[in-house]
Formats: C-alpha cells, structure tokens, sequence
C-alpha cells in the first residue's frame, strides 16, 4: 500500500495562488502567491491588490495536500491586519458609555447574612373574612395556571402560530467536504432557494435554502462547476454544521466570516 503524498512546504508552491484558512480579517480578496521568506516570517503578495505582507512563521500551519478548488495554507491563529502588519486578531469588550456629570459607580455594599422570615399567624374567621381569603388562594392559583400555560407554549415550540425550530446536528446532514451541488439535492432534495454570491477574482458561494428544515446548505469554490459543500447556517446565519477542510482545518471560522447574502 502506498504511502499518502506529503503536503508541499509554502516555499514550494512557486507561483501558485492559494487561500489563508481562516482568512485574515480586514482582508477583503483572499488570494495570494508567495515571494520569499526569511527564518522567522514569510513574505506573500495578494493577487489582487498587489499588497504584500509578512505573516511570522509561527502562524503559518499546514498545506493541503489537494489543490481543488483552492490550495489551502493553515494559519494556527485567527489574525486580522492593520496598520500595514499583521497582528493576532482580539475580541475585545466595550463598555457602555456613561450618562453626562456621572460620577464613579459606587460599589454595591455586601448582602446581610439571610435572617429566618418572622411566622405571623393568620386567623380567618367566618363571614366576610373567610370568602376575602378564598377568593386571594383563588387568584394565586389562576396566575400559577397561567404561568404554566405559557411556559408549556413556549417550550411546546408553538405560540401564536410561531414555529422554534431546533439546531441541526451534524449527523443528520450526511453531506461531506467533497460532495457538491448533485450530491446535496440527492440527500436533501430540491431547494426552495438556489442563489450566488460571485465575486470577481476570487472563491463564490452558492446557497441553497430548506426553509421547512431551517437551514442553509452552503458551497465554495473558484467557479460554479467546481463549488464544494462547507457546512449549513440557521436562520440567524449561525453555522450548525461545518466540515473539515484540506489541510485539516475546520470551516467553522469561515462560516462566521461569510456575510449574508
């Protein structure tokens, strides 16, 4: 049996385009060739722009071993670039601003230790006083119905004719890396939608919609012919499936970064 083909190293690749995964943020055309590279970065040209960057090695992962659609290079970090350099990309948290005049925010003072709750006694004589009390343990009761009947709509998944549909696992697509246009519509059958996101010079997307089930099958590739399946989005375009790609790195990321179209 013979041995699997080692991937090329990056400074192998000569002239040949190929694609970050996952794409550098701020980078709108991901495409790019290699020019050279030193011990510690490696120096590339976007194919578009004509802009050229130096990503440090440490960055810089493996290549695919398959080259359709698209030669793959791996980065071990998601990076984002500005300023003319590439940097780790952060998520950062923004506070909220204050209102005008507002001074520090005092500190909220520590909670009592719990005490015991005094027993009071309550006596319900006949008459008057003890119909005043049937009807207050009435009212209790009917708003505990009400809050269990709608809780009960709610996780029923049915109010007012709104449907909650659940996440997809990924078991149940049955749809790999390698699989394409023909091969979801045997699975899944004819979409409801089939449209393209081209985009001139580098990867387009095509999106075929299954409303009734509640997702987005998604394909990727330089032309039409050649587009490849890379994972599913709900309705809120959040990725419920996702595949592994060349180059053994996950799609996930490039889900995310996909906008709606």
């Amino acid at each position: 049996m013979s041995a699997p083909p080692v991937p090329p190293r990056l400074e192998q690749l000569g002239q040949r385009p190929f694609s970050f995964y996952p794409p550098i943020l701020n980078v709108v055309h991901n495409e790019w060739q290699y020019r050279k590279a030193s011990w510690s970065e490696v120096l590339v040209q976007n194919t578009k722009s004509l802009e050229e960057i130096w990503v440090p090695r440490r960055f810089v992962g493996g290549v695919s071993q398959i080259d359709e659609p698209v030669m793959i290079v791996g980065l071990t970090k998601e990076l984002e670039y500005k300023a003319g350099t590439i940097w780790p990309a952060e998520r950062r948290v923004i506070e909220m601003p204050r209102a005008v005049n507002e001074g520090p925010r005092p500190f909220a003072p520590a909670p009592a230790p719990p005490r015991s709750a005094p027993v009071i006694g309550i006596r319900l004589e006949g008459g008057t006083e003890s119909r005043i009390g049937r009807l207050v343990l009435g009212g209790i009761a009917l708003a505990i119905a009400g809050c269990v009947l709608v809780v009960s709509l709610y996780r029923g998944g049915v109010l007012g004719n709104k449907i909650i549909y659940s996440p997809v696992m990924q078991s149940d697509l049955g749809l790999g890396a390698f699989d394409d246009y023909h091969a979801a519509v045997r699975l899944l059958g004819q979409p409801a939608e089939d449209r393209w996101r081209p985009d001139h010079g580098e990867m387009q997307y095509r999106l075929l919609g299954y409303p009734a089930q509640g997702y987005y099958v998604i394909l990727m590739g330089r032309d039409r012919r050649d587009a490849r399946y890379v994972g599913a989005l709900d309705r809120n375009w959040n990725p419920v499936h996702t595949v592994e790609m060349p180059g053994r790195v996950n799609s996930y990321s490039l889900l995310r970064s996909l906008k709606r179209f």
